[in-house]
């Protein structure tokens, strides 16, 4: 059964795969959840009820539209372009994260969202 990710702000909606892996179960059971939006150059993260260990896969260098969890901060990444790390146009954590899916739907409305804005996860399986 594949299970989706909504991830809610005033003015925008993504909707994400989430994937598989202990990290992702850990989100998957406490969903929902909501906080802040912070940036840090083309990446939004905030804070979740989540604390784990990083993955063994986990790496700094992820693609656009990767949704990760930060072991350091334990928070919640979504990445739409470079950061302030980045040494080109690919976007690069400050530490290593754990991929746990990928935004399929309404990644341009990153832009939409404003710092300090609360965000709102949400889960569906089909």
């Amino acid at each position: 059964m594949a299970r989706y990710l909504t991830i809610r702000s005033e003015e925008a909606d993504l909707k994400g795969d989430l994937g598989e892996g202990p990290t992702a179960e850990e989100i998957w059971e406490r969903l929902p959840f909501e906080g802040p939006a912070n940036f840090w150059g083309d990446e939004i993260y905030f804070e979740i009820p989540v604390s784990m260990e990083p993955e063994s896969e986990a790496r700094e260098t992820v693609e656009v539209g990767d949704v990760c969890y930060w072991p350091q901060g334990e928070a919640l990444c979504i990445f739409f372009g470079p950061t302030p790390a980045s040494t080109d146009e690919k976007p690069k954590a400050a530490s290593p994260v754990t991929v746990v899916g990928r935004i399929s739907e309404g990644l341009n409305d990153v832009e939409r969202i404003k710092s300090g804005e609360t965000l709102r996860v949400e889960g569906a399986e089909e």
